[in-house]
């Protein structure tokens, strides 16, 4: 109604106060479960919907971040679920990059319309390959992963025969990281009984990539980590959420920094609309913690398929956009 719209004089735009909290719980409520604040999505939705295209639209969606983001990530730690050495080694890699993106998006990439050619092209990738992850080929020989799903399902008989017990979760107390090796080389982890490592620096190189894309275009990041994470380096989601939405948050603290403070060429809006990223945080921070706390609830092969399916249909639209 009438009475509910509301007109925010620095984006611009006009709507109901109402709509962006909804829309960013919705949509955070599923991508948090994969790792990703959801900010990838939001993104698009204001630039087609809300008609907020300048360039303090990424601003915008740091600031959702950074309000919807830790109720996610208190559950992570709660439960034991946060991998540190993947968190600070993400944070770490993605910082510098941040600065470079606003760089990139403020001096050199005001108009959008090529720099999604990009992000299209590489979404497209990831989203392909985690779709693939989810079929039976894939899955040959990760026996890893596959003993982890075994023991996801064999959980959830457990619980659907305790008709009187409450549900208190998907995953066992003792399901929680255990950080075995953290060296400059090398990250080894334990989980729910099996063994992961990755490279650090390769990690970095990742994140440092991911920064430049992320502070560009105000993601934080974790819509592309996230996936690399279990698709590139056969990390567990379990696991990766976590440090996902932590890196995203202190990389977002960055972005609104850049983007309030540094100089932009003129006629150019870089600061963000803060009641319209608050708002969308609103809603996220409710849907990140719901989506934390029901993620142990779903099996890995669904996470990846949705998560695969959302950044598929992102990546299309950006590439068809071009043309």
């Amino acid at each position: 109604m009438d009475f509910l719209e509301i007109f925010f004089p620095v984006s611009g735009v006009k709507t109901s106060i109402l709509l962006p909290p909804l829309v960013a719980l919705v949509i955070s409520f599923f991508t948090s479960m994969g790792g990703v604040s959801g900010a990838f999505l939001l993104l698009p939705f204001q630039m087609s919907f809300l008609k907020f295209t300048s360039p303090s639209v990424s601003a915008t969606n740091f600031v959702f971040n950074i309000v919807a983001i830790p109720s996610g990530v208190y559950r992570y730690i709660k439960e034991g679920r946060m991998a540190w050495p993947l968190t600070w080694i993400v944070s770490t890699g993605t910082l510098p990059g941040v600065f470079i993106g606003y760089y990139l998006r403020v001096h050199y990439m005001p108009d959008p319309r090529t720099f999604k050619l990009f992000v299209g092209c590489v979404l497209l990738y990831i989203g392909i390959r985690l779709l693939y992850e989810t079929t039976g080929k894939a899955a040959a020989g990760k026996t890893k992963m596959k003993a982890l799903e075994d023991k996801f399902k064999q959980r959830t008989e457990e619980l659907k025969k305790q008709q009187h017990a409450r549900i208190a979760s998907g995953l066992p107390g003792e399901a929680v990281v255990k950080t075995i090796s953290f060296t400059f080389s090398k990250v080894e982890y334990e989980f729910w009984g099996e063994r992961f490592s990755f490279s650090t620096p390769a990690m970095f190189l990742l994140a440092f990539v991911v920064g430049i894309i992320g502070g560009t275009y105000g993601i934080g990041g974790g819509a592309i980590i996230a996936p690399f994470c279990v698709a590139v380096f056969h990390l567990p989601v379990y696991t990766v959420a976590g440090a996902a939405l932590m890196g995203t948050f202190l990389t977002s603290i960055a972005g609104v920094t850049f983007y309030s403070i540094m100089p932009a060429r003129e006629g150019i809006a870089t600061s963000p609309d803060w009641l319209l990223g608050a708002l969308f945080g609103a809603g996220g921070f409710l849907g990140m913690y719901l989506g934390a706390r029901f993620q142990k609830f779903v099996p890995q092969k669904f996470i990846k398929m949705m998560l695969g399916l959302v950044i598929l249909f992102l990546a299309i639209k950006y590439i068809v956009q071009y043309f």
